[in-house]
């Protein structure tokens, strides 16, 4: 842990913050948290209440993570100050399944407003058209009272998220973008029944119904993404050992859990079994899995005064440990505590349709009040007034506004997973359409992460089936690396009866005249000339050593796509677990100018923030525990398929197969998502400016102001739907900074 904690010093002074107090946070989930607006109000909340220290809001997932400066602060004052601002709050579960639910109760609604609208939309086209009219006045108040028994609980149920947003938000004194929307449709649904009542024409339930249908499409298809991004820290702790075997001063070995291990106890790790807790190694000699912490494919061997990290698998002979840290200061720990401050950095990012949405409700309010004000003071009574300013409100309200990210964003979801790649988070297009810097790990991300035999060739078929004769014993990296260049061969492995294997050695079984062994040069007896030419060994008894060296393969466009993001602009570098001479070579390979090797998660985190701090918005390529902080603190990021869970649910987006293209692909895809959302908005600002005046005018009634509102979303969706069949191209990038090559 020294290593980690002296690091931090130059991270972020958000991951400062938040891991002094890592001991004294809570995770709240708020599921009313609709926009930016509800962010700044959440965040100055809760910032100014006393022994608050930091609080960081995520939209994407609506939570906010709260750490204190006092103990005596508690998570029941927080959720009343929400309270007080009209947001219901509480403590994060385990397992939240409350998205999940929002959605589908989303998608109930939307049915049933659209069920609705399409039913009254049949009643009114005999009403506007004049054939019920022309039939007998009866008729059309029979059919105005039939629309409004089908209107009134359908909008009573349909548009429930609205007005229970609005309601909370006045409540608390502010406005947010739900308040004009519940105002039109109330407004238009009131006024309605009034005029139904009185037996008149003015009558819009189709209006407000159709409202409602349009602005839950919006609402659904947002709602949809965000339930597909889910905080990456909360799954860590499931790579933790649940129990630690401990030998108590008596002598006697027993169970405890691994939370109640301390410094000091000595505790027995067997082969195959996790490490409960960071530790030094008092006896015994095994090989680690450091993969998820390193990204390093080979086990390291360990022996009696080495360090071993919680999390981590003993692979070969059993291992005594005397423990170093507590369960809460573990390796293990220390990445999900910067993982958490990466996932809370990010979620301080404003989403475009955020931004947009800041002047909407003050200027629709402005806007409605204006009209009837005017034709009050113009002398057109106040049904007339108030008529024309519904008018207003349901021209104005945000369905094509709403409608333009979402839109796009499931056009390009849908394209990206017909071919692989799936995205995740809410605003993940929207980031990766703006980086400028891409940083990739080595194994298993530009690397295929699966050991290949590299002069495999020069190893003929006898000496390769009776290798992997002992091999198949074994789980080590070479071992299968030889077994499956037997059988990619087509050889009949025959498994030698009788094999031993040595920890950090390798394997021997007896012989008629002497041992067979497969494994290290020393271990063989391989002269000290030749114990560089080769990784491992196969030897037999009067005959000469044969050598096996191993590679792990770049994918098979790896060259390519790193050309062709280098051609479009991007600064790319790879930023690897891997040993420094690896990496260099695989970099080198692929036509990397910068790479940094040995790389832990906090010196990747350094690298990123150094890379935010000169001005650089970069995605994360990576697949390992080790990367996951990085994948968090990331502008973006994107995994491979193959990646550990973890690392997956840190990321944007995770694509398939094993080929590096999808990234180039996913760029291109996010650009022009990006382009096509601006348009979006200029189609609705274009519709607010052409049929506003209009409706201030007088010249528009509600129903005339609904059909422009839906005919704005249609446009707007069909703008969208072009992204899933248009032939993409990745338009260069401009830096405003250089970066010089070599090693970093």
């Amino acid at each position: 842990m020294e290593t980690v904690v002296a690091s931090r010093t130059s991270a972020s002074s958000d991951v400062e913050s938040q891991e002094a107090c890592a001991t004294l946070s809570v995770m709240l989930a708020v599921p009313h948290m609709m926009c930016g607006g509800c962010v700044r109000t959440i965040e100055q909340a809760l910032l100014a209440t006393p022994g608050v220290g930091a609080a960081r809001a995520n939209l994407g997932a609506r939570r906010v993570f709260v750490t204190f400066t006092s103990p005596d602060t508690s998570t029941g004052e927080l959720i009343g100050v929400l309270k007080n601002e009209g947001f219901s709050s509480a403590e994060l579960a385990d397992d939240d399944p409350s998205q999940s639910a929002r959605s589908s109760g989303l998608l109930a609604r939307v049915g049933v407003a659209g069920f609705a609208a399409a039913n009254i939309m049949l009643l009114s086209v005999s009403v506007w058209s004049g054939h019920a009219s022309d039939m007998d006045s009866s008729v059309a108040t029979l059919f105005h009272w039939l629309s409004a028994l089908i209107a009134l609980p359908a909008i009573g149920y349909a548009a429930q998220p609205f007005f229970a947003s609005a309601y909370a938000a006045l409540r608390s004194r502010r406005v947010n973008m739900d308040v004009p929307i519940s105002l039109g449709i109330t407004l238009a649904t009131a006024m309605s029944l009034f005029q139904t009542m009185r037996g008149t024409d003015q009558v819009y339930f189709d209006a407000a119904v159709t409202l409602v249908f349009f602005l839950l499409i919006g609402r659904t298809l947002d709602e949809r993404m965000r339930v597909k991004s889910r905080g990456a820290a909360e799954n860590l702790m499931s790579l933790k050992a649940v129990a630690a075997t401990v030998i108590g001063q008596d002598g006697v070995a027993r169970q405890i859990q691994a939370r109640n291990v301390v410094p000091g106890m000595r505790m027995i790790a067997a082969a195959g079994e996790r490490i409960a807790a960071d530790g030094i190694i008092t006896s015994g000699r095994s090989e680690i899995d450091e993969s998820l912490i390193t990204g390093e494919t080979l086990p390291r061997i360990v022996q009696a005064g080495d360090r071993v990290h919680a999390g981590t698998v003993n692979g070969a002979g059993t291992l005594q440990i005397e423990a170093t840290s507590t369960d809460e200061n573990t390796l293990l720990a220390e990445i999900a505590r910067l993982m958490l401050a990466g996932e809370q950095s990010r979620g301080r990012y404003v989403r475009l349709a955020d931004r947009a949405a800041r002047m909407y409700a003050p200027a629709v309010h402005v806007l409605g009040l204006a009209t009837f004000i005017g034709w009050m003071v113009a002398g057109g009574g106040w049904e007339q007034a108030l008529t024309y300013a519904i008018a207003v409100l349901i021209i104005t309200c945000p369905c094509a506004l709403a409608l333009a990210v979402p839109a796009v964003q499931v056009a390009a979801t849908s394209r990206l997973f017909g071919q692989g790649t799936i995205v995740k988070a809410a605003d993940g297009l929207e980031r990766l359409s703006e980086v400028d810097t891409i940083v990739f790990d080595k194994t298993g991300t530009l690397t295929m992460g699966e050991l290949h035999l590299s002069d495999g060739q020069t190893i003929s078929d006898d000496i390769l089936v009776k290798a992997a004769g002992l091999a198949v014993s074994s789980r080590h990296p070479y071992a299968q690396a030889i077994v499956r260049e037997a059988r990619a061969r087509g050889l009949d492995i025959a498994v030698r009866p009788g094999v031993q294997e040595v920890a950090g050695s390798g394997l021997v079984v007896a012989a008629g005249s002497g041992e067979v062994r497969l494994g290290s040069a020393a271990w063989t007896g391989v002269t000290d000339a030749r114990q560089h030419e080769a990784s491992l060994w196969f030897v037999q008894p009067g005959r000469e050593a044969i050598g096996f060296r191993f590679e792990d393969r770049l994918r098979s466009d790896a060259v390519e796509t790193v050309a062709a993001l280098k051609a479009a602009g991007y600064a790319v570098e790879l930023l690897s677990g891997d040993r420094p001479d690896a990496v260099e070579a695989a970099a080198r390979a692929a036509g990397f100018t910068r790479w940094q090797g040995g790389a832990r998660p906090d010196a990747k985190l350094h690298r990123l923030q150094t890379l935010k701090d000169q001005g650089h918005r970069t995605l994360m390529v990576g697949d390992g525990l080790n990367d996951a902080p990085a994948l968090a603190t990331g502008h973006a990021s994107l995994s491979p398929a193959t990646a550990v869970d973890i690392s997956q649910t840190a990321a944007d987006a995770v694509f398939q197969g094993d080929r590096l293209a999808p990234v180039v692909e996913t760029l291109k895809v996010a650009r022009a998502s990006h382009r096509m959302s601006l348009q979006n908005f200029a189609i609705a600002i274009l519709y607010n400016m052409a049929f506003v005046p209009l409706a201030m005018a007088g010249y528009v009634t509600p129903l005339v102001a609904a059909i422009a509102m839906s005919t704005s979303s249609i446009i707007v969706t069909a703008n969208a739907v072009r992204l899933r069949t248009m032939k993409l191209a990745l338009p260069p990038v401009v830096h405003d900074k250089q970066q010089k090559g070599g090693s970093i």
